[in-house]
């Protein structure tokens, strides 16, 4: 009821007749007014008072009807139960599940032990039920009790924030593993080096402190990795704002990857006239990454073709191929996982850390830009990015989307 329906009429002119009374007694007129104001003051904060939820549920109006209309557009599943079997169903309950959920029993509808025992105990508070839609979904049912009959059960999704803490989980144990392997190798050949008491060949020695030495920088290499991924994950909602000419930075950022060995084997193509809002290190990383994976995966004796143009949607497409074994169509959607690998041990071996194409996703999607990856068995693959223009109008948020068209060469790291 609203306030209005409430307003204490009678109470108040009873207050005003006392109030009369007390002046034509001969009382004092301030403790009449005193009175007055005290007694006008408590009903009209009564007035205003809130309704008890305990006692709205004995109002004739409050019925699953009434509290239909209330629900009918949250975007929170939401029933109300009559004796335990559902009355209303919200828009949201009956997409979930289903249209035949009123007028069956609720304890039914929920089958897990833990929401059957809230439900059928009557009590208020919360339970899990898994698997309620969909096999690996998690849903938190919040029961609140409106009177003997009457309870709002409120359905809440809980599936995201467990595959994030199981993403962490998996992230912290596959970190600790890359970082325990070469940290173990380093630590049994310092060991072996300081129980030989100098006894050890020069060439024994000298192969020892090799790996010690190779082993050390693959650990640095994975630390810088964590590090950038980090860093990356970290600004992803911070639009870059430099202006950037891409053709000077790519070809610089290719000769760094590929050094004064391999350059060789670069064929670049670069439109000198691009430039996009961007972060310069990040983007130097991004184009690094690639170029450094296309020259590990590629056959020793073939090139690597990195290619600056403009895409058919009017964007800046930076694309690096390369002239390898191929990627397998289903292992495509995986590549950008953190510690993916296809091939684990070739992988390990020319020091990868697997979290380079993990990095150059992140740093696509703060350049708000997309990312393809095709490749071709026995052929090759090419890794396509596009980051909308500085000059151009589309800086609209773009998903980071991994296409399998055709699948390239080479286990990307």
């Amino acid at each position: 009821m609203g306030v209005g329906q409430n307003f204490p009429l009678a109470g108040i002119l009873l207050a005003i007749v006392t109030f009369v009374a007390m002046l034509l007694l001969g009382l004092d007129p301030g403790l009449a007014v005193a009175v007055l104001v005290i007694w006008v003051g408590s009903l009209l904060l009564a007035a205003g008072r809130p309704p008890d939820p305990q006692r709205v549920s004995t109002d004739p109006g409050f019925t699953p009807e009434s509290m239909s209309k209330l629900i009918e557009h949250g975007a929170t599943p939401i029933l109300v139960t009559q004796k335990n079997t559902v009355a209303v169903a919200n828009a949201a309950a009956r997409r979930m599940l289903g249209r035949h959920i009123i007028g069956q029993d609720a304890r039914v509808a929920f089958r897990q032990p833990e929401a059957i025992s809230l439900i059928s105990n009557n009590r208020n508070g919360r339970a899990l039920v898994r698997g309620l839609v969909r096999r690996r979904d998690i849903w938190e049912i919040n029961r609140q009790s409106l009177d003997d009959k009457l309870a709002v059960i409120e359905l809440i999704n809980q599936t995201a924030e467990a595959d994030i803490s199981r993403a962490h989980t998996d992230f912290v144990a596959n970190a600790s593993h890359e970082l325990r392997t070469p940290l173990a190798s380093i630590l049994g050949y310092v060991e072996t080096l300081q129980e030989s008491g100098g006894d050890l060949d020069t060439p024994t020695a000298t192969k020892f402190l090799a790996t010690i030495e190779r082993e050390a920088k693959r650990l640095h290499s994975l630390i810088s990795d964590l590090m950038s991924l980090s860093r990356v994950e970290a600004e992803k909602h911070d639009l870059p704002q430099e202006v950037i000419a891409l053709a000077p930075l790519i070809h610089t950022a290719s000769n760094d990857a590929a050094g004064e060995a391999r350059s060789g084997r670069l064929d670049l193509s670069l439109d000198p006239s691009l430039h996009v809002l961007g972060d310069r290190q990040q983007l130097e990383q991004l184009v690094r990454n690639l170029v450094d994976n296309a020259l590990k995966y590629a056959r020793p004796d073939s090139t690597v073709k990195v290619m600056l143009d403009t895409s058919r949607d009017g964007q800046a497409r930076i694309t690096v191929a390369d002239e390898g074994e191929g990627i397998a169509p289903e292992q495509i959607p995986h590549l950008t996982r953190r510690f993916y690998r296809t091939d684990p041990g070739r992988s390990r071996a020319s020091g990868g850390t697997g979290l380079g194409l993990a990095i150059v996703k992140h740093i696509v999607q703060r350049h708000r830009g997309r990312l393809d990856i095709e490749s071709d068995l026995g052929k090759g693959t090419r890794v396509i990015v596009r980051i909308p223009l500085a000059d151009g109008s589309d800086a609209s948020e773009r998903d980071v989307a991994i296409t399998t068209e055709k699948t390239t060469a080479g286990t990307m790291s």
